[in-house]
């Protein structure tokens, strides 16, 4: 299978988790099937006040400032201002991104594939003036596309779901190349689990009704106060790297609640819940949409994550009640009416993506997916 193809470059960005994380997937993927490919943050090969700028820039931003931030996402999203997005952020790369660049073209790779707008939009313009011949795969970590996302020199686009691709071709992409496949998500989410016994593994309760809270770096008091209203609940809060999230949630913590901070297992997490309490990102709904666990979405940041919420809306999954309450009245629902809880996991299955990693891997190496598939379940 390696003789297929030599070199595979996987491009992420370290400005929020979720892309990094869907190129780990697919790295994990490749792995797993005898090839070698680098994995890089694109972030890295920057200049380092470029690079702090972008990330301190964007967190500021959306924690400070989110009705800015919208407009903003908005404003750049306007289809007719594109041409002149795209020259000021070429401009941009051009005089920050070098460091990337050069790995690009030094490296002579047979395929790239991109998980984050900027990435794809630094080699797009190598493919588009001829200086390199790789082939470009972009990754598209939403289920919604912003305008960011499309280059000139993307030879195939991988998307979310049907939705995502009629918006892609409503933006003028060719059809030959926008393909769904699903979000990248690592492939133990995808392992069937026993709910009880991957409970008790982790040192709950098998028989109480089980909620994931995930969180995000921003902020805590809304986390306490929700965490407070299911207190009657077996709760898992996932505190991330928000230390003072996490002490604060220790010193109060209460007897049905399992307090974490960043996990590595949280396919396990995941699998001993029945729902999933999260900000909308792409790869976190993703992740639970593949375990078929029901989500109820929080704290929307303008823009991409309210979008997202508006493509899973269309499809009945996930709800976002405005306000603590709402989400605590949800989740009682919920864990009342056994017929509600089943038809939210009838919705998730009916969208999820769960081979995501092997169909993305059928476009890369043109290897058919059942042979990929049945890798997976071994």
């Amino acid at each position: 299978m390696t003789g297929t193809l030599k070199k595979i470059l996987l491009l992420h960005a370290s400005a929020g988790a979720g892309h990094t994380k869907a190129a780990e997937a697919l790295d994990h993927g490749l792995r797993k099937r005898g090839f070698s490919p680098r994995i890089v943050d694109a972030l890295a090969y920057t200049n380092p006040v470029f690079r702090r700028a972008y990330v301190r820039g964007y967190e500021r931003m959306v924690r400070e400032h989110p009705r800015l931030w919208a407009t903003l996402f908005d404003f750049t999203d306007t289809p007719s201002l594109r041409p002149m997005i795209q020259s000021v952020r070429r401009l941009g790369h051009a005089l920050s991104a070098r460091p990337l660049v050069n790995l690009i073209e030094e490296g002579r790779f047979d395929t790239i594939v991109s998980t984050h707008f900027l990435s794809t939009e630094v080699v797009g313009e190598l493919r588009r003036r001829r200086a390199i011949d790789a082939r470009l795969v972009t990754v598209v970590t939403d289920y919604d596309v912003h305008t960011i996302w499309l280059s000139k020199g993307v030879d195939l686009y991988l998307v979310a779901s049907e939705s995502t691709r009629r918006k892609m071709l409503d933006l003028g992409v060719e059809p030959r190349k926008v393909a769904v496949t699903g979000i990248p998500v690592d492939e133990r989410f995808v392992i069937p689990r026993d709910r009880a016994s991957t409970r008790r593994r982790l040192g709950l309760d098998p028989d109480q009704f089980t909620v994931l809270l995930a969180t995000s770096s921003f902020g805590f008091e809304a986390i306490e106060r929700l965490a407070a209203l299911l207190e009657d609940f077996q709760v898992i809060v996932i505190c991330g790297h928000n230390e003072a999230l996490y002490r604060r949630m220790c010193a109060r913590r209460r007897p049905l609640h399992a307090i974490h901070r960043f996990v590595h297992n949280m396919d396990e997490m995941i699998a001993a819940s029945d729902v999933v309490i999260t900000k909308p990102g792409g790869l976190t709904i993703a992740e639970a949409l593949a375990s078929r666990v029901p989500l109820v979405f929080f704290g929307a940041i303008p823009g991409q994550e309210e979008r997202n919420v508006r493509v899973l809306t269309e499809h009945g999954i996930g709800t976002s009640p405005g306000s603590l309450q709402g989400i605590a009245s949800e989740i009682r629902r919920l864990s009342t009416c056994p017929t509600a809880l089943r038809e939210a996991r009838e919705r998730t299955a009916a969208l999820a993506c769960p081979d995501s990693v092997a169909a993305i891997l059928e476009h890369l190496v043109g290897t058919s997916r059942g042979h990929l598939t049945s890798e997976v379940r071994i």
